[in-house]
């Protein structure tokens, strides 16, 4: 599945044309999410991940030693907290990116801020692949092209056919059974919820449930209380990670504790890296979703 985060135009503009990004090798050549063509002559050995993410799929993929550095966040796989910090996923550092020779960077994000890098390592000759996933056929499809750009096919798809086969064995022990209203909560407080452009809001969905905000075509929301009340979800969801590190308890909130969730004791803590990165792990979001919601899920 392709997600092109930009118009191919635009593409052209920032990156010197779509058509110029396709090279005479075919031996390793995938097409990334802004429709360019990536090509390798050899399965990349030194990667450069500037969305975390990425980090975790190339371990599942057995190529967590080819990681030559990571951003400043980044702690999983542990191993990488042995490599330079090269700075952030939107502010890298692209001298010292360039200076560590990379064959490949791999760099994700929906906010046009994350082109921009891109942008800048492509003028100095780098291979930059650019993946935006929201759903779970875009994470296969990363995996799928993650394989083929380290020669890690097979694996890749062992991945893929482990993930479909988890998702398969929670949709059969929920078949028929009610979707209970749930609302994600990304932020607190300046609340900020999962809007319907988002993996939440797949996760959500495989897991059996209706995101209270799936038809705001928005990764991210920010709703009234009044919308909140509305809403009068069945469960509700905190995820605890970078974007919210001490969430305060919904019942020592002014009004949340009127909540019919919060009242009936239907609120659950979670792993934002478990539930909002799009990794392999994502299935196990849904497993634990679903556990929470129908006390099944996982055989």
């Amino acid at each position: 599945m392709k997600f092109i985060l930009v118009p191919l135009l635009t593409a052209a503009l920032l990156f010197g044309g779509v058509g110029s990004s396709w090279c005479g090798s075919e031996d390793r050549c995938v097409e990334d999410d802004l429709g360019r063509k990536i090509c390798l002559e050899a399965p990349a050995r030194r990667i450069i991940a500037l969305y975390g993410a990425f980090n975790e799929i190339l371990a599942g993929l057995g190529a967590e030693e080819r990681i030559v550095a990571r951003t400043k966040a980044d702690t999983r796989p542990p191993s990488i907290l042995s490599k330079p910090s090269i700075g952030t996923h939107m502010r890298p550092n692209v001298e010292m990116v360039f200076a560590l020779q990379p064959d490949l960077v791999i760099q994700g994000g929906g906010r046009k801020a994350a082109l921009e890098p891109v942008r800048q390592l492509i003028s100095h000759g780098v291979e930059v692949a650019f993946f935006n996933p929201a759903t779970f056929e875009g994470i296969f499809s990363v995996i799928t092209r993650l394989g083929i750009l380290t020669g890690t096919e097979a694996r890749a798809e062992q991945m893929v056919q482990e993930m479909k086969e988890r998702l398969e064995r929670v949709k059969e022990n929920i078949r028929g059974g009610e979707r209970p209203v749930v609302i994600f909560e990304v932020r607190y407080p300046n609340l900020l919820c999962a809007g319907g452009r988002s993996l939440v809001d797949a996760v959500i969905r495989a897991a059996g449930g209706r995101n209270c905000f799936h038809d705001i075509p928005k990764k991210f929301v920010r709703p009234s209380m009044e919308t909140v009340l509305q809403c009068d979800a069945d469960l509700y969801v905190v995820q605890k990670g970078p974007m919210n590190r001490n969430p305060v308890p919904l019942e020592q909130r002014p009004i949340f504790s009127t909540m019919r969730a919060v009242s009936e004791g239907r609120v659950i803590y979670v792993d934002e890296s478990l539930f909002s990165r799009p990794t392999q792990h994502a299935a196990e979001a849904v497993e634990e979703l679903a556990r929470a919601m129908h006390g099944g899920g996982k055989r």
